[in-house]
């Protein structure tokens, strides 16, 4: 090209109006699912047509990404942002029961098992590694009583009001009890974000200890589930289930000691590439350690030993283990919406018995009754306040992640068993797990941003005080004071 024509082109080009901001990520995302769609097409053919299983699967990732988006647009002042997650479960669950489109958007049964199994896999090889080993070694009372007591005692209480409420065998209703007792860091870790960056509770490190005690709550009630779902499936007397599902949890533990030790060893960090071939390994082994044990009939070994093994090969890795995070992250972003999709895409309307959706909706309010007044006594004598314990168990109410990775276990390890009983069982742990879901989490998340500024005393920089005016020479710029918004 000579330079008189280069010259007209780049002047062409600066006076094109170029779209920018909204629209542009509009039209990037739009053309983003179009190519995915156009893509999938071109290589299954009638598989992703209306009613073949690619065009399924397609259809609920993208109402699941779009749900998300809209909901997620949602702000309003002063309150944390509803999370897009239940945009997401709301758009599978009107896929699954709007007439016509139902018939056209069909998942294979098989498939969505296997999706949301890798989408478990890739939340618990998230949590081991997202652990703080620090945090672990100085952990403080107030903080293991919050992870673990209310956790527990809900558990307990939820098993035995679902027993005589749902007719629930007592296995059942302690792994319906562990499904519902975790808390979502996905609801409760932005809104304490948000929270700190206002500095409402930083002074006594109230949002630190409520995003802390997350993960080992999570840990233990997938701990828990997973020992209650060895023994709800395991044949024998109820003495041998019970040791099944500890030896599930032993074996469970010897895996993924075993395998994190490989990963802290190989690769070595002189090979090349060495942060996506530790990627390539931890997600590997995650995905075959959850699949392996269902082949194997011991489903309740699969999560803990994937937990495991991501924990003890983040202790290897050190610091470095941010870039393998990056890249689980960006997994996670991808099965996200598949995992919360599918969930509700399970949930026939039309199907489930008033009885039991009222009835669960009562034996979750009693757990999330029982679960607010532990948290609040178990706080007692840490330095709290009264409106501060009360503001403590608020935010330990939203529920979400977890729930959805594990909700539907029991179901799909009841339609590989064949059981229609055990079956019906694992319908109603799903359907009480998305009926937490759509209660907690847009509650929660409003009540933490509601209740944080009238129950939290604030931090805040003086300049702030006085209307941001200049702090004189020799005060000090960083001098803060806490104003009481009790």
């Amino acid at each position: 090209m000579c330079s008189c024509c280069a010259s007209s082109f780049i002047r062409l080009k600066n006076r094109c109006p170029r779209p920018c901001g909204l629209v542009n990520l509009l039209i990037t995302q739009a053309c983003v699912l179009a190519l995915l769609f156009g893509t999938l097409w071109s290589v299954t053919g009638s598989e992703c047509l209306p009613g073949g299983k690619v065009f399924g699967v397609v259809i609920i990732f993208i109402g699941a990404v779009l749900g998300g988006r809209l909901l997620g647009m949602v702000q309003f002042p002063g309150l944390p942002p509803i999370p897009p997650l239940l945009g997401m479960l709301l758009a599978g669950l009107i896929l699954r029961n709007v007439p016509y489109v139902t018939d056209a958007v069909y998942v294979d049964a098989a498939w969505s098992a296997a999706l949301r199994s890798m989408a478990l896999s890739i939340i618990l090889a998230r949590a081991g590694l997202g652990l703080d080993p620090s945090a672990l070694r100085r952990l403080k009372a107030v903080c293991l009583r919050v992870a673990v007591g209310p956790c527990v005692m809900e558990a307990c209480v939820v098993a035995v009001v679902s027993h005589f409420l749902l007719a629930l065998p007592w296995a059942w209703g302690f792994l319906l009890g562990f499904v519902l007792a975790a808390v979502s860091p996905a609801v409760v870790v932005p809104s304490m974000l948000l929270l700190q960056k206002e500095g409402y509770g930083s002074e006594k490190g109230i949002p630190t200890l409520l995003m802390a005690a997350g993960s080992f709550d999570d840990i233990l009630a997938i701990t828990g589930f997973s020992t209650c779902l060895g023994v709800a499936f395991s044949t024998g007397s109820t003495w041998m289930s019970i040791l099944k599902g500890l030896l599930e949890v032993v074996g469970g533990v010897v895996g993924g000691v075993l395998v994190g030790a490989f990963l802290c060893l190989f690769p070595s960090v002189d090979q090349e590439d060495v942060v996506a071939t530790r990627s390539f390994f931890l997600l590997g082994f995650s995905v075959f350690a959850v699949f392996f044990t269902q082949v194997v009939g011991a489903s309740g070994a699969g999560g803990l030993c994937t937990l495991v093994l991501a924990f003890l090969a983040a202790l290897g890795w050190g610091t470095d283990k941010a870039g393998v995070a990056a890249i689980l992250g960006r997994f996670w972003d991808v099965f996200q919406p598949l995992l919360f999709g599918l969930i509700g895409a399970e949930i026939i309307v039309t199907k489930l018995s008033l009885s039991t959706v009222g009835l669960g909706v009562a034996v979750i309010a009693v757990g999330l009754v029982v679960r607010l007044v532990a948290t609040f006594a178990l706080v007692h004598g840490a330095g709290f306040v009264l409106k501060e314990k009360l503001f403590i168990a608020i935010a330990w109410l939203p529920k979400a992640t977890v729930q959805a990775a594990i909700g539907s276990k029991a179901l799909d390890t009841a339609r590989d068993v064949g059981d229609d009983t055990l079956a019906k069982f694992g319908l109603d742990v799903l359907t009480l797990a998305v009926l937490a879901i759509l209660i907690t989490a847009p509650t929660g998340a409003l009540g933490i941003g509601l209740a944080g500024p009238r129950l939290l005393s604030r931090q805040v920089k003086a300049s702030e005080a006085v209307g941001d005016m200049p702090t004189p020479a020799g005060q000090g710029q960083d001098r803060v004071f806490f104003e009481s918004r009790l």
